[in-house]
């Protein structure tokens, strides 16, 4: 048995920033993998990549992760393109991957699947559903959101989402993402509706600005920590909720583990790439560096 499965493709992203413009693997699953990968839980990967990235899977199995890769005719690749404010980009699809079937998960046993969508098409409600039927479902929300037009990237609502909801026991949006899905831009408002169309744990996060959790009708407002430099805000929402979803397996209360992942998410903006940091460095540097709550 697993605490949790990660399912997501590996992309090959190309990420710009003001100050320099960098190659790597990356998607939910790349990040969130090596965020988790170092806390005290067992933990097992399943992706699907083209047969050029499949080197990436080795390197990843050499940190210690578990993986069980599936072949597709391409990986994900995906532009970032960051300006000043590092809140907001510019995404790119220049090519897309096979989409994920239930077979390739229907052995596993984990407590918690949680799955990283890049794209709307990458999983289907009956693939969700049939999860659900035996174990928690925590969803990031992005890649349902996404349609591609001429390469680019742009928000649309969530045709499948009130028959995807119900079977989705944590969901993380960002607080762009929740307007987009229930038509609400206050964040306790969103929130509240989420939960309503049946997400028992309802995780916004809010960039520079916190993020909030609700849950058991109880909101929690969750600090942001100040990091001593910014160098990298890609995967800084799945380096949260690695940390999120490895407290709250470890029986944490959502206060808790949301602080732990707020720091953790400001940790990995210190340095380009994903997090390689543990638990003690997280704790660590939630007993060194400032941090703000915002009023929401």
């Amino acid at each position: 048995m697993y605490d949790i499965c990660g399912v997501g493709h590996i992309t090959l992203d190309k990420v710009v920033t003001p100050g320099s413009v960098n190659f790597m693997p990356g998607g939910t699953s790349f990040y969130f993998s090596n965020a988790v990968r170092q806390m005290p839980l067992r933990y097992l990967l399943v992706t699907a990549l083209g047969e050029t990235e499949m080197p990436r899977v080795s390197a990843l199995r050499g940190l210690g992760i578990e993986v069980q890769a599936y072949p597709s005719r391409y990986s994900v690749y995906f532009e970032n393109i960051y300006g000043e404010n590092p809140d907001h980009r510019t995404q790119r699809v220049l090519r897309k991957a096979d989409p994920f079937r239930y077979e390739q998960v229907a052995e596993i046993d984990a407590a918690i699947f949680h799955l990283g969508p890049l794209l709307a098409d990458d999983m289907s409600v009956d693939f969700i559903r049939q999860l659900a039927n035996r174990s928690k479902v925590s969803l990031d929300v992005q890649g349902f959101l996404r349609t591609v037009e001429h390469k680019n990237v742009k928000l649309i609502d969530w045709k499948d989402k009130r028959e995807t909801l119900e079977h989705i026991s944590i969901l993380k949006a960002n607080d762009q993402e929740m307007e987009v899905i229930t038509g609400c831009s206050e964040v306790r408002e969103g929130a509240t509706l989420l939960a309503e169309w049946g997400v028992e744990e309802v995780v916004i996060t809010l960039g520079s600005r916190g993020s909030v959790i609700y849950t058991n009708g109880q909101f929690y407002d969750i600090p942001v920590f100040i990091p001593r430099q910014l160098k990298d805000t890609t995967g800084c929402g799945d380096t949260y909720m690695a940390g999120y979803l490895s407290q709250r397996s470890l029986g944490k209360t959502p206060s808790e583990a949301g602080e732990f992942a707020s720091a953790m998410a400001a940790l990995k903006i210190e340095s380009h790439g994903p997090f390689t940091g543990n638990e003690k460095d997280v704790t660590k540097f939630i007993g060194q560096r400032e941090k703000v709550l915002h009023a929401i």
